[in-house]
């Protein structure tokens, strides 16, 4: 690896690392009141890492298959804790692909999403940590185009709409859902519940 990305893969996983940790604080729910504004500040400031992963060339991994990076990180504690604090505002809809014409939206939920990004994040610290830098940026890079990257614009766009209902006093934050439901009807909105239990079922949403 050139000594330009060793400090390339350096900066991203400084980035990364602030995210996971930034998160974490987040979640512990000691600031309540600032929890969707920490947010959105903390999956802005990760899109622009990502933005970098997708502007540089395609990354190739030194090993033809990828080393054992340990188990997968346990975020269900985060997933809940994220869960409870985000409640009025979890939920939100968002168009899967935006050239895939779909009828309908589906249905999220941000803490799913934020535990789903966080899993991807730290399996790439780990071969960072490991001392495995290039397979840490192919992977970051993989997992930004395949996954994570459109499951966070998701999120960061249900966040920003929050804070611009609260600030705009279009609607306030406890009643965005009974805007979206006067927007989508009762008979979508319902539907829309139901596909979110079977996702749950099945492991959760995902954006990818």
């Amino acid at each position: 690896m050139s000594d330009d990305l060793t400090d390339f893969t350096a900066e991203i996983a400084d980035q990364i690392e602030s995210f996971v940790v930034a998160v974490t604080e987040v979640a512990r729910g000691e600031e309540p009141g600032a929890a969707v504004s920490m947010l959105l500040l903390e999956v802005s400031q990760l899109m622009l890492a990502g933005g970098r992963l997708g502007a540089i060339a395609d990354v190739v991994p030194e090993e033809r298959f990828e080393p054992d990076a340990g188990p997968d990180p346990d975020v269900d504690a985060l997933r809940t804790a994220l869960s409870v604090l985000l409640e009025p505002i979890d939920v939100y809809y968002e168009v899967f692909d935006p050239y895939v014409p779909r009828p309908k939206p589906v249905a999220f939920r941000i803490s799913d999403d934020m535990a789903d990004v966080v899993t991807d994040l730290m399996h790439g610290l780990a071969h960072h940590r490991a001392g495995r830098t290039t397979e840490a940026l192919w992977w970051w890079q993989f997992s930004y185009l395949a996954n994570w990257g459109a499951t966070a614009s998701a999120v960061l766009r249900a966040l920003q709409s929050v804070v611009a209902h609260t600030r705009l006093d279009a609607v306030s934050a406890e009643g965005l859902e009974s805007a979206v439901d006067a927007a989508l009807g009762d008979e979508l909105v319902e539907e829309l519940a139901e596909q979110l239990d079977d996702a749950v079922v099945l492991g959760g949403p995902s954006a990818s």
